[in-house]
């Protein structure tokens, strides 16, 4: 009986087409000059290349956003010599002058100016009203009809 089912076994295993068995020949890949060895290199070690790839373009994506955000903001000097040429263009226009004017009075964006508006504002150094047509217009502080603060 057992010389029997070792025979049916074989019988099995001469069939073709059976999970586990690979009868067809083996395949070299011919060598040649299309086929360079650093390809073999990568596919070798995806493992550790492509995630370092990765990393390093993580990386350089940071740092850009870093370098963008540093660049949008100015030193102190310049700072304050862009706050002068606010104060003497407004000085030379007592009635006052939109951000956009002022912008391109003094050669600076015009983000970057009303940012530092705001800012002077802040300080007490200019004061903002809202035109007729809807325009923030600045001027210097103390010039023109402005309101007192009420003191109690």
């Amino acid at each position: 009986m057992l010389t029997l089912l070792f025979y049916f076994f074989l019988y099995l295993a001469q069939i073709e087409g059976l999970p586990g068995q690979d009868n067809r020949p083996k395949y070299a890949r011919p060598a040649s000059s299309m086929a360079p060895k650093y390809f073999e290199l990568l596919e070798q070690n995806s493992h550790i290349i492509y995630p370092a790839l990765g990393l390093l373009a993580l990386g350089l994506v940071i740092i850009g956003i870093i370098q963008a955000w540093r660049s949008q903001d100015m030193d102190g000097l310049t700072k304050n010599e862009f706050k002068r040429a606010i104060v003497n263009e407004l000085r030379s226009n007592l009635s006052g002058l939109p951000g956009d004017v002022l912008a391109r009075a003094i050669g600076l964006e015009r983000l970057k100016t009303m940012k530092l508006l705001e800012q002077m504002q802040q300080e007490g150094m200019i004061s903002s009203y809202m035109s007729s047509n809807r325009m923030m217009v600045w001027r210097v502080r103390g010039t023109g009809n402005e309101r007192k603060d009420a003191r109690y």
